[in-house]
């Protein structure tokens, strides 16, 4: 972290030096998680008026054990910042929203020490690949907002962290073939930005027989985030790019949540969160079983983030690596549900993994959203320079008969371009149902 990025956060009010001397602390000191989200329990149990009621209402006001603590969520929160965080000056806060792009967006709030802490376990996280915040320079592929102040207050932010923003927007052609000449004219050391956005990009410069290593010869990485990057992005990416691939998993009010580390394990963060993959009672799954993200922050005073789901599934690795647990994978979305006629139940990921392999395959098809409209119908839009052939329309009906259910209705609309969310990401998959 350089000079200049450590001063712009003290110069906000983030007492960065104690986080990264506490930060330094907890690596060096045995890891007792569940103790310490107890303890935060406690804490909002006593001084939260909001958390009180939601115990209360929630009939857990008589707790002894942290498996009696009932999970929140994100609907539980929306009643209003004022009495979410009341007794707080709001002043002397981190408040900030998610985006949105899974409905309503949610906004949240930090004290200033915990979101220091946030920057002290980034900062640990991408010197392990030789990146240090406010001095390597960002390609960002990211949204921003474009109303005036937010958009010049994103736009010094950039300035500030030496990043260079490749707002996500417009993925036509023309603007890749811009975004080719910028990578000509600076010295990137990494990507950072949203899967789908990178995957296009990248999907362009191979189609184009250009690996942007060769004309941008600093750079170092391309770091996804956002959305799920499973083997055939990272494939492309790292055809495209000509570097290595480190995804990031995070939550905007959280932290980040796990990271590649220099062997490519998906690392958990412990330092900063407690983290659970739980069944649908509850329960801690095995290793190797899919579950619901629950996840407790560790040191937010100011928001009850205490068993918190924030919507996710993933499935715990067996490996430890230096005291701390490995996540094999994120799979999608609680809410990312198909529903059959025959009572079947599937992931929207499967979808995902249909049109990945069936339609990505041999490039034709750019991007593409399935949205389920009834129990039987589901309308697949995609993003092509020249219509699907009837074979390859057969491909995907008989690979949605193996994977989801025999008789269903696809529905193929070809588009020129497909709408993103206000804040640039894309979802594959949607129930509207």
């Amino acid at each position: 972290m350089n000079w200049i990025f450590k001063g712009a956060l003290l110069l906000n009010g983030f007492p960065i030096k104690e986080a990264l001397n506490n930060y330094s602390h907890l690596l060096n000191n045995p890891i007792d998680n569940q103790n310490r989200a107890f303890k935060q329990f406690i804490y909002f149990k006593e001084k939260s008026s909001f958390y009180k009621k939601f115990l209360f209402d929630k009939r857990s006001d008589h707790i002894n054990h942290w498996n009696m603590v009932p999970i929140i969520s994100k609907k539980d929160f929306q009643v209003g910042m004022d009495e979410v965080i009341k007794g707080w000056n709001f002043k002397k806060l981190h408040i900030h929203n998610t985006s949105g792009s899974s409905g309503t967006p949610f906004y949240f709030a930090k004290d200033k020490f915990c979101h220091a802490m946030t920057w002290a376990h980034t900062n640990a996280k991408f010197s392990e690949h030789d990146l240090q915040l406010g001095a390597s320079c960002q390609a960002r592929f990211y949204g921003i907002p474009l109303d005036g102040f937010k958009y010049y207050k994103e736009r010094l932010k950039d300035m500030l962290s030496a990043r260079i923003r490749f707002p996500v927007f417009d993925l036509s052609d023309i603007r890749l073939a811009e975004m080719v000449e910028i990578f000509k004219k600076h010295d990137f050391i990494y990507i950072n930005g949203y899967t789908s956005s990178l995957v296009l990009f990248a999907k362009y410069l191979i189609s184009n027989n250009v690996v942007l290593k060769d004309i941008c010869p600093s750079l170092q990485l391309v770091m996804p985030t956002s959305e799920i990057c499973d083997d055939i992005d990272r494939k492309t990416l790292k055809d495209g790019f000509g570097v290595k691939v480190v995804n990031e998993y995070g939550a905007a009010e959280l932290d980040l949540i796990a990271m590649d580390d220099i062997d490519g394990d998906f690392v958990l963060n412990e330092e900063t969160l407690y983290v659970e993959i739980l069944d649908e009672q509850n329960r801690p799954v095995l290793p190797g079983v899919e579950g619901r993200v629950v996840i407790t922050s560790l040191f937010n005073q100011v928001m009850p983030f205490i068993r918190y789901e924030i919507g996710d599934r993933a499935i715990l690795s067996d490996k430890v690596k230096n005291g701390r647990r490995v996540l094999e994978r994120v799979v999608g979305r609680t809410n990312d549900i198909i529903k059959l006629p025959s009572g079947k139940v599937s992931p929207g990921l499967t979808f995902y993994y249909i049109s990945k392999r069936l339609l990505e395959g041999g490039g034709k098809i750019k991007e593409f959203v399935i949205r389920q409209t009834t129990i039987n119908t589901f309308v697949l839009e995609y993003v092509s320079e020249s219509e699907m052939s009837s074979g390859e329309k057969e491909q995907v009906m008989i690979a949605v008969e193996t994977y989801l259910d025999a008789g269903l209705e696809l529905i193929f609309i070809r588009k020129e371009k497909i709408e993103r969310t206000k804040a640039g990401k894309l979802k594959h998959f949607f129930s509207e149902i």
